[in-house]
């Protein structure tokens, strides 16, 4: 009997459930049921309490010889067969569960006018039966009102034998089904983190690809620009062309730099680098630029992603709007950058505007494109709940609007 124990409930769980399109695929052949029996891993602990059947038979024969012991006797043949095999047909839907369990509720009503209070000593497998075929929400309590009244009609009767088993039945089921409950959340449990880890590695790839967009479109837009001005250069002022091909080289160790960090998770992009780099961008292609020349103290997640969005309004600036001026400004809970170009093409991919979209979105923040004939407007608002008290201004934002009138 205590092959039975709980030790044994893992071998019910989920995995003798089966999937649900896996279970409705099934089928229900005696040599299919027998594979899922044997698939479940139940089927040789089904076996040893099933030689308790014996009970009942053996006072059947001894309390009336003869055809009524033999129909007795086929009958609870037929109740083993059904029971060793509840944990293969735990894998079908529960329809067929259903089904199965009234099967083996019915040859036992159909017993008592044949046998009479002999069976009571069924209850165990009964009992077992509740938990293996019925969802557990309904087995506990059937299967406790059950073995109730089975211990009451025991105890009336004088078949304490009967009783024991009762009891012995109600508390050897609950374990096993307390032990498939506890497998099947944690085969669910295990089904949600492997969920968990591909969107995990869905996002890491896009946050790669986004950091990839931004961070080589910049430096190549860059690269592009510098290599075009050093050719041009290169007879008529050899040292101007010099200074572009040094430039050409830091640029490229950069990109280097950050494709690595990027790679690791690691990228480091504030907004003071990303400043200081569109002002000679910007310079290198003739726009002229006006930039704060100090910034507020901002934290360092904010840093990075005004970072971000400096850098791509400076690459759109270079790539598309043919502008002459562009402004960059910077306080605690914003990030503005303007030119006064063609606006941004129609048929422009906007590939990197997505991404700083769903990073600024993230991040908790708004952003805000305008494109017209007059120019664009790239503005990330951010919803700061430290943010000071309206007409409060940190001395750094006032050097900041200090350095943008100047």
């Amino acid at each position: 009997m205590s092959s039975m124990g709980t030790d044994t409930a893992a071998t019910f769980g989920i995995r003798a459930r089966g999937g649900e399109q896996e279970a409705a695929g099934r089928p229900l052949t005696p040599r299919a049921i027998h594979r899922a029996a044997v698939e479940s891993g139940g089927l040789p602990y089904s076996l040893a309490p099933v030689l308790f059947v014996a009970i009942p038979i053996v006072l059947a024969w001894i309390g009336s010889p003869g055809p009524s012991a033999m129909l007795v006797t086929a009958m609870l043949l037929v109740y083993g067969v059904a029971f060793v095999y509840c944990c293969g047909i735990g894998m079908y839907p529960l329809r067929v569960r259903l089904g199965w369990f009234a099967m083996c509720s019915l040859i036992l009503l159909a017993l008592i006018p044949l046998i009479g209070v002999n069976v009571l000593f069924m209850v165990m497998f009964q009992a077992m039966t509740h938990v293996l075929l019925l969802p557990w929400r309904w087995a506990v309590p059937s299967m406790v009102v059950m073995s109730l009244a089975v211990i009451v009609l025991a105890v009336a009767t004088q078949t304490y034998l009967a009783a024991g088993l009762a009891v012995m039945g109600a508390l050897m089921s609950w374990g096993i089904g307390y032990g498939i409950r506890q497998q099947i959340l944690q085969e669910q449990l295990e089904a949600a983190q492997e969920r968990n880890a591909v969107l995990a590695v869905a996002a890491e790839r896009e946050r790669i690809g986004r950091d990839l967009h931004d961070l080589l479109g910049h430096s190549l837009t860059s690269l592009t620009i510098s290599a075009q001005l050093a050719r041009r250069l290169l007879d008529s002022d050899p040292d101007a062309a010099r200074e572009q091909l040094v430039h050409i080289e830091s640029t490229v160790r950069q990109a280097l730099s950050d494709v690595r960090a990027t790679a690791s998770g690691m990228q480091h992009v504030r907004a003071a680098t990303e400043i200081a780099s569109a002002r000679t961008v910007l310079a290198t292609v003739g726009i002229r630029a006006q930039v704060p020349t100090a910034l507020p103290q901002l934290p360092d997640d904010r840093a990075e992603l005004f970072g971000y969005v400096i850098r791509e309004g400076v690459t759109n600036i270079v790539r598309h709007s043919r502008a002459e001026h562009a402004t960059i400004a910077v306080d605690e809970s914003s990030v503005r950058v303007t030119d006064d170009g063609v606006g941004i093409p129609e048929d422009a991919p906007c590939s990197g505007l997505r991404g700083l979209q769903a990073r600024v979105a993230v991040a908790g923040g708004h952003l805000e494109v305008s494109s017209e004939g007059g120019g664009t407007t790239l503005h990330v608002r951010m919803d700061d709940p430290h943010e000071g008290r309206p007409g409060e201004r940190s001395d750094a934002a006032q050097n900041v609007a200090t350095g943008e009138r100047r």
